[in-house]
């Protein structure tokens, strides 16, 4: 009988473990709400006219970021882990010179409507083949920390904004309103 009460306590402690350990690995698999990522609205295009005036002869390259996303995977006090996926296109204008064009942009994390706590600048290549005016980009950055205070810190305390990096000049352009969008090739 007493061998049947050990085996029965020894079964129970086993059922047990096997289902700490299935919820520990379910918290990890399951994320939680992840922070917004949003494209800064200032920094969502650029146009590169060179030294020239804006004209649409003048555009020698020229960007729009299409699409971002986010995933994310936390539990506990275990920091943030995100993901962002970026998609863009970049333009090859009329006053172009060569086929390549170095793409610059931003990826930072915000407390949310807050101030930036980390940002990190990325430079991608873009090689135009012959008779094509415009190339889409996509590209993904892992390994985006995101430290919280405790485990009741969630990822809607926290933003993503993306962008690309511009000059003052570039920034006036964008917030006048203007544009100039070109036929793809």
């Amino acid at each position: 009988m007493r061998n049947v009460i050990i085996l029965v306590v020894a079964a129970a402690l086993l059922t047990g473990c096997a289902n700490y350990g299935r919820n520990a690995a379910a918290r990890q698999a399951n994320p939680a709400p992840c922070p917004n990522v949003f494209v800064l609205s200032d920094a969502a295009r650029f146009i590169d006219f060179g030294e020239a005036e804006p004209s649409l002869e003048a555009v020698a390259f020229s960007g729009e970021f299409e699409n971002v996303e986010t995933r994310c995977r936390y539990y506990a006090d275990v920091p943030i882990q995100a993901e962002v996926d970026v998609t863009f296109a970049i333009g090859r204008g009329p006053a172009a010179v060569g086929q390549t064009y170095d793409v610059r942009y931003f990826v930072a994390v915000t407390r949310t409507n807050r101030d930036v706590i980390a940002k990190q600048e990325f430079s991608t290549p873009v090689t135009f083949k012959e008779g094509r005016n415009v190339v889409r980009i996509s590209q993904s950055i892992n390994d985006i920390m995101i430290t919280r205070k405790g485990s009741e810190t969630s990822g809607v305390n926290f933003e993503i904004a993306v962008g690309f990096v511009l000059d003052r000049d570039q920034v006036l352009y964008n917030r006048s309103g203007k544009s100039l969008k070109f036929p793809e090739a």
